[in-house]
């Protein structure tokens, strides 16, 4: 009996060194979308007054735990009925990552052009009331949802091989650290400048720790304009990735670019064609509204 007990022992020893080795593994893999989504919703996640960025934050974090819990069984049970649907979910999702990433080249061209600094007037202030948080809100959530399905769809995608269970956590776990993780990072960044005025006003201006404060005030506004850039390329790449990765011919085309670059490109022409097509729709809508 005793021995009994040591076997079982045993099997969950070798359990959990799977799931943890599983984990490591999809984590790996996940890494670069991952480094994409920080990118996304940093950017998303600044631009507020200061006593209003933690509870932003707080609540695009729990719009990306709800997220999760709905992506995740869904996914599994996808995965074992009807996988093809992954595909089209994907396929779907990079469209509108394309789409987005392409809007905000466009917006800061045309207000460059215009020399107006690029402001955020899309068609999700409208439908929340012209309220510019609940819109920022509701599209980073949005954004965090695509970005979640790709997350967890590369994390399956490592354990598909493995055990239901192992399969479950490791998908799980993975999609906790990508909201924990990510969203924790945001928070250190927007609130860098507070870290450095309380810096400067306990060493009374004058010292390392002043010097150090000065520096993290001076650099958010750096940070930031870097995350917003790199972020708008983040979704085109996301976007290009999902397309080539799913598209067979698309994945043979182009062999000598190397693979960044075309991603890039095609989530760039796909987001300008959608871009093109949203705009054609909107001035058709208005038309037999001026015409009447």
């Amino acid at each position: 009996m005793a021995s009994g007990f040591f076997a079982i022992l045993d099997d969950i020893a070798a359990l959990m060194d799977d799931m943890a080795l599983a984990t490591k593994v999809a984590t790996r893999k996940t890494a670069g979308i991952l480094g994409d989504d920080l990118a996304v919703n940093a950017e998303k996640a600044t631009g507020f007054l200061a006593e209003r960025e933690l509870p932003i934050l707080w609540a695009i974090t729990k719009g990306s735990l709800i997220n999760k819990l709905i992506i995740v069984p869904v996914a599994l049970l996808l995965n074992g009925f009807f996988p093809a649907a992954i595909t089209i979910i994907l396929l779907l999702g990079g469209c509108y990552l394309a789409y987005e990433g392409a809007e905000k080249i466009i917006e800061y061209i045309t207000h460059t052009s215009h020399g107006k600094p690029p402001v955020h007037t899309d068609t999700e202030q409208e439908q929340v009331g012209g309220d510019p948080e609940k819109a920022k809100i509701k599209a980073a959530i949005t954004t965090d949802f695509i970005l979640s399905i790709e997350i967890v769809i590369i994390a399956l995608g490592t354990v598909t091989e493995q055990e239901t269970v192992i399969q479950i956590v490791t998908v799980s776990a993975v999609a906790l650290l990508a909201t924990v993780g990510v969203y924790g990072i945001v928070a250190l960044i927007v609130r860098m400048d507070d870290a450095g005025y309380r810096l400067i006003k306990r060493s009374n201006g004058n010292g390392f720790l002043s010097r150090l404060g000065r520096g993290l005030v001076g650099a958010l506004p750096v940070v930031i304009r870097i995350l917003n850039v790199v972020g708008t390329f983040a979704l085109l790449l996301v976007a290009g990735g999902i397309f080539v990765h799913n598209i067979h011919s698309l994945h043979s085309l182009f062999p000598a670019l190397p693979s960044m670059i075309k991603e890039l490109g095609l989530g760039l022409v796909v987001g300008l064609v959608l871009a093109g097509l949203m705009a054609l729709i909107k001035m058709l809508r208005k038309v037999p509204s001026s015409a009447s």
